[in-house]
């Protein structure tokens, strides 16, 4: 079983940066896909960023400003956010899918972290 936690959300200013990190316990992420996403207060949760063997992905709306990284540990996942929106304010949560194909096996996720941009 696959356990996944998120770290590194806080109260941040505008312009500012955070580095969150995704820690599995219980398996090794190489085999996994890995997405961070967020869900701002009253929307649907959203794809902010990805990271396959393919390569990575990011929603429009951060390209330029977050990157998405794999730990020099093998059970770790970054995502580093530099400046930061008050638009960018919601919980983050990560997510390990494997895939047979293109189709999801399964996943797993985290119990999210909280990012609030704020002056």
């Amino acid at each position: 079983q696959l356990q996944l936690v998120e770290s590194g959300g806080g109260l941040v200013q505008p312009g500012g940066s955070l580095r969150l990190s995704c820690a599995a316990s219980g398996l090794a992420l190489d085999y996994y896909d890995i997405g961070w996403f967020r869900q701002p207060p009253g929307k649907q949760r959203e794809l902010v960023a990805s990271i396959s063997t393919s390569g990575t992905n990011y929603a429009d709306s951060v390209k330029g400003r977050f990157t998405i990284s794999r730990g020099d540990a093998k059970n770790t996942v970054n995502l580093q956010m530099n400046n930061l929106e008050p638009e960018d304010t919601a919980v983050y949560y990560c997510q390990a899918a494997y895939y047979n194909g293109d189709t999801l096996q399964y996943d797993y996720w985290g119990q999210g972290t909280q990012v609030t941009v704020s002056s």
